[in-house]
């Protein structure tokens, strides 16, 4: 490196070299992400630039006056790293440090004497002048950096603001590397618990299709975030029929998941077999009421669905969910499955779900969805709506899966280039 002849040296003639030398400084302390090689680094390149016998940085954080804590100190053969090694540096009381430091402003000190009692002697004894530069946290000094010269050559007054303003911008710049540190460690932490959430909460969903003479089925499933709200789930039901539940919990993330396992548990300790969708989401209704949602005003849409092959129906309740789309084979007739909505659940106790029943005929397919699908927005803002779902539907696929993938391309077509904001469940069911 090459070191400007004197970097304090604000004459014109100099400031290409003090540009040079700064640029250089702030290029090396940019790539630094450790604060303990921030600080050698920076303490390298002041020794080149302003030399001295001696520096020692002290602190007052977590301390009361007059007290304070050496956290660093030119002289020591083996420095502790202030950042995790807080146990091993000294604390003291009183003296000439502790003066300098709770005084909060910078000051020099010609012809330095210590009292042997001094808690100072123990760090500058034989140096004859001194210079004090606070370092600035919300108004005080938390910290100050003590240098310090063995030779009568006292600190030049014209260089102090320079100092005070460079020491002060490098210790800023030191605590935000700190700071972003601890953030990664909160986030890192954080991010392993909304992975164990989201690994729990997809255990709860079927790991496995049920199979059921006349019914294919196909499932697309994809939160948001980590974990999510979104909610499916199959229940085999006796004489070859079928239960489908869908649901969305209020809200996103971790509160939303544990809101959806709530649901998922009160649906699996229910003694008897889902038959009858009304009465499956009244009863769903009273116990997350009763004990989970009122205090938290959150709350849960649902559609469940009992589909029965043998007799040709699709008997089905909704507690304020998305209604399905029912194609029929026969005919290319579409229709919503919106004649038995009532609120969602979670929100009156005492709510009675009722349910209607539509014949299911060989070749009809059903799609159930949530909110994050049909309110998914282009890069225009135009959102994908259920009138696409219905378009896709017209095609009558062979296959639920076939569906499915087309379902999902016209989705991705259409959001190519935006960030999903909410979950997505697809589940298609068709009558074979």
């Amino acid at each position: 490196m090459t070191v400007a002849p004197d970097f304090f040296d604000t004459e014109p003639r100099n400031w290409r070299a003090r540009v040079a030398l700064s640029v250089e400084v702030v290029r090396e302390l940019s790539k630094a992400t450790d604060p303990q090689e921030m600080y050698k680094l920076f303490a390298r390149r002041m020794a080149q630039l302003f030399p001295v016998s001696r520096h020692l940085t002290v602190s007052r954080r977590g301390l009361t006056p007059p007290e304070f804590r050496v956290a660093r100190f030119s002289q020591w053969a083996d420095p502790a790293n202030p950042w995790k090694e807080s146990h091993r540096l000294p604390v003291h009381s009183g003296g000439l440090i502790s003066e300098l430091l709770y005084a909060d402003q910078p000051r020099i000190i010609d012809g330095l004497a210590l009292d042997a009692d001094d808690p100072a002697a123990e760090y500058l004894a034989g140096q004859k002048c001194l210079l004090a530069i606070p370092h600035f946290e919300n108004g005080t000094a938390q910290t100050a950096l003590v240098l310090t010269r063995d030779d009568t050559d006292t600190f030049p007054r014209d260089r102090v603001a320079d100092l005070v303003l460079l020491s002060n911008l490098f210790a800023r710049a030191t605590q935000t590397v700190v700071l972003s540190q601890k953030v990664k460690e909160a986030y890192d932490g954080l991010d392993y618990e909304l992975r164990s959430i989201a690994d729990i909460q997809r255990s709860l969903l079927p790991a496995k299709y049920p199979k059921v003479p006349g019914l294919d089925l196909a499932v697309h499933y994809r939160t948001a975030a980590r974990a999510g709200g979104d909610y499916y789930d199959f229940f085999p039901l006796p004489n070859d029929r079928l239960g489908v539940l869908i649901a969305d919990a209020s809200g996103h993330g971790a509160p939303a998941a544990v809101l959806m396992a709530v649901v998922h548990s009160i649906a699996h300790t229910r003694p008897d077999p889902p038959l009858r969708p009304g009465e499956f989401l009244t009863f769903l209704n009273a116990h997350l009421t009763r004990r989970y949602t009122r205090p938290t005003g959150s709350f849960v849409t649902a559609f469940y669905a009992v589909f029965d092959p043998q007799n040709g129906t699709l008997t089905y309740a909704s507690a304020g969910h998305n209604p399905p789309r029912l194609l029929r084979a026969a005919d290319g007739f579409k229709m919503a499955l919106n004649r038995a909505q009532k609120l969602p659940l979670g929100i009156k106790p005492d709510e009675t779900y009722l349910e209607q029943t539509v014949p299911l005929l060989p070749g009809d397919q059903v799609v159930f969805f949530t909110d994050g699908v049909i309110e998914a927005v282009n890069s225009e803002g135009d959102m994908f709506g259920s009138a696409r779902i219905d378009e896709e539907l017209e095609t009558c696929l062979p296959t639920a899966d076939a569906l499915l993938k087309s379902l999902l391309a016209s989705h991705s077509l259409f959001t190519d280039g935006t960030t999903l904001a909410d979950d997505c469940t697809l589940v298609v069911v068709k009558r074979t």
